[in-house]
């Protein structure tokens, strides 16, 4: 009887081996169980780092994703617009010099307080090429028949250049400050010459600057500096 016993024992282990075997194998084949879930993760998350970080392209021609199609073009369009602080380009220079006279600049006479009895000219380049401001203003007051002579210590190391729109400046010296001066009167007009390279003609167009309503006073110690670069320089004289 023990004999038998044993039997059936051993043969009810076997079944259930067997059972338990089966079981096994139909969890791993089953697709949705939890190794394949765990790989598939994984997966999932390695192809998600593995992509360029990079801007989305366009959609293709017809796609529906109108989103996508939005974000895009807003993209396109920022990276299409300049800077917003990018300096405008500008024409190139053309490297020609002249020199400056009444149809290239502007003149303005306007007496001073400081030196007394003391006028300052300011020329002023008008045009769009440099301009040279050589040596000093022939100025002719009225019906006068001469210029004044020209203070020579003024004379400045270079001749004045001037760009478009900057500015050159003489001082003219209207009339003695201790009254020796003699023939003094009043002038209510004015022309300014302007001198070529060699400092003796007169070259171009003369200017014609405004005086005062009440005029300027004058004498026959009249005279002007040479053009200087800077206004301090033209009223040191």
């Amino acid at each position: 009887m023990s004999s038998i016993r044993n039997s059936r024992t051993r043969l009810l282990t076997a079944a259930a081996t067997i059972a338990l075997g089966a079981l096994s194998l139909t969890a791993c084949s089953d697709g949705t169980g939890g190794r394949d879930e765990g790989a598939s993760a994984v997966s999932a998350t390695n192809a998600s780092s593995s992509a360029p970080e990079s801007a989305p392209s366009a959609p293709a021609s017809g796609s529906s994703d109108h989103g996508s199609s939005s974000g895009n073009a807003k993209t396109a369009t920022l990276a299409s617009k300049p800077a917003a602080h990018a300096p405008a380009a500008k024409a190139p220079a053309s490297g020609k010099i002249v020199t400056c006279e009444g149809s290239n600049t502007k003149t303005v006479a306007a007496p001073l307080n400081r030196p007394v009895n003391h006028m300052l000219l300011t020329v002023t380049n008008t045009g769009s090429n440099t301009c040279y401001l050589h040596s000093y203003p022939a100025v002719r007051f009225g019906e006068a028949q001469s210029v004044p002579p020209v203070i020579e210590d003024s004379k400045p190391q270079a001749v004045v250049t001037l760009k478009p729109g900057e500015s050159g400046y003489a001082s003219v010296s209207l009339s003695a400050t201790d009254g020796s001066g003699s023939n003094g009167h009043t002038e209510k007009s004015l022309v300014v010459y302007f001198h070529g390279r060699s400092g003796n003609e007169s070259v171009g167009a003369g200017a014609h600057p405004s005086l005062p309503a009440k005029g300027v006073y004058v004498d026959d110690s009249l005279k002007v500096t040479y053009w200087q670069q800077s206004m301090d320089d033209a009223i040191n004289w």
